[in-house]
């Protein structure tokens, strides 16, 4: 299907409204709505919950059907709004659900999407959200799309369109890059600074996405072990969570975590939590390149967050902000073994190896093997 065909028959039956969280499968229509949407009426959010209340919140103001996307991972933060706000037994809230099937059975996928997949049609319907599929097969699309809106009308509910892999036809993604790049680091070459300025001790939380698939591959090319690193391949947003309880599990290791700006802004509440704890054993790194760089290259928005003030109110005390090689390299010498919470941000560019591979490294065998590591004294 042509993003552009599918867009204009969602506009012409009265869908003027977007918002969602970026996926692999959607970045086309993602695309096509960047460039077709005005300005206000297509909102990238946090996470999926909260993009499910913006939408329900437009319906309140205007009566009309808003349009959510979303990976299936991310149904998961959706269902408490679903459930509790715009289920037909709550207010009655109708709405469109564009769903991009990650692990659909039968298709290769990465580990962290092969049960979300499996169990992606027993999920909607024990959720009561009807739901239609859509794949690179269909000829009559546009009869799935005024079913699924007529039914929402009828029965003031969410419906939802599954997205099957290779849908929407290929579009020419726009690189969505920093004008003024500077001398900013690529994530990998943050990464092998931070690797090698670390001692052996120091237990890293990684997490999802290209940054835990290139520090895996570092460690390969160094000839070194991977026991002291908890790669998070999947729960977006919850590394710096899974970090702290590490740290307080283990008050005589130092811990520190890797983040990024699109995972730190899905769940910014965790802050909160870190800040307040005031462990001192605790070290939050932000690799920052202000976009959802796997998926498309759409803004976080991290653009217009000032992350050093945030944390520093929040109770974080060692707080450091660089942009380039020789300042990552000066500060991570004191930084790293200061007394936490501390707090650094990496200004990075996006882009990644065309060849970047996926750890070998089965997630249970990473679990085995750190707590393995943890409990060595």
């Amino acid at each position: 299907m042509k993003p552009l065909e599918f867009y204009n028959t969602l506009k012409d039956n009265g869908i003027d409204f977007f918002t969602g969280v970026p996926d692999t499968i959607l970045q086309d229509f993602c695309v096509c709505l960047d460039e077709n949407v005005p300005k206000g009426k297509h909102i990238i959010a946090a996470n999926e919950g909260n993009a499910v209340a913006v939408a329900a919140g437009y319906h309140l103001g205007t009566g009309k059907i808003p349009l959510v996307y979303m990976q299936n991972s991310g149904l998961s933060n959706a269902q408490n709004p679903l459930l509790s706000l715009c289920d037909p037994d709550i207010y009655s809230i109708p709405l469109i659900l564009l769903i991009g099937w990650r692990g659909e059975p039968g298709v290769k996928d990465a580990v962290q999407h092969v049960k979300d997949g499996r169990i992606q049609l027993e999920l909607l319907e024990v959720l009561e959200i009807p739901y239609e599929i859509f794949s690179k097969n269909d000829k009559d699309f546009k009869t799935k799309i005024l079913k699924g809106i007529q039914v929402a009308l009828k029965k003031n509910c969410p419906f939802a369109f599954l997205i099957k892999k290779e849908t929407f036809e290929c579009s020419s993604l726009k690189e969505k890059v920093s004008k003024d790049k500077g001398d900013l680091m690529l994530r990998e070459e943050a990464l092998e600074i931070i690797i090698e300025k670390l001692k052996e001790d120091c237990t890293l939380i990684c997490t999802t996405g290209k940054t835990s698939r290139e520090l895996y591959e570092i460690r390969e090319r160094n000839k070194q072990a991977h026991f002291s690193d908890f790669l998070t391949v999947g729960s977006m947003g919850h590394c710096s969570s899974i970090a702290l309880g590490v740290a307080i599990a283990k008050p005589e290791k130092n811990v520190i975590c890797i983040d990024g700006d699109g995972s730190l802004i899905m769940h910014m509440g965790s802050l909160v939590t870190i800040g307040n704890m005031k462990l001192k054993n605790y070290i939050h790194i932000l690799l920052n390149n202000k976009v959802h760089e796997s998926v498309g290259g759409q803004p976080t928005g991290a653009e217009y967050l000032d992350f050093p003030s945030l944390v520093k109110s929040l109770g974080y005390k060692n707080v450091i902000s660089v942009k380039n090689k020789n300042e990552l390299i000066f500060q991570m010498d004191q930084f790293i073994f200061n007394q936490g919470p501390g707090f650094m941000e990496i200004h990075i560019k996006p882009g990644s190896r065309d060849d970047l591979g996926r750890p070998d490294l089965k997630p249970v065998e990473n679990k085995k093997i750190f707590m393995s590591f943890l409990k060595d004294k």
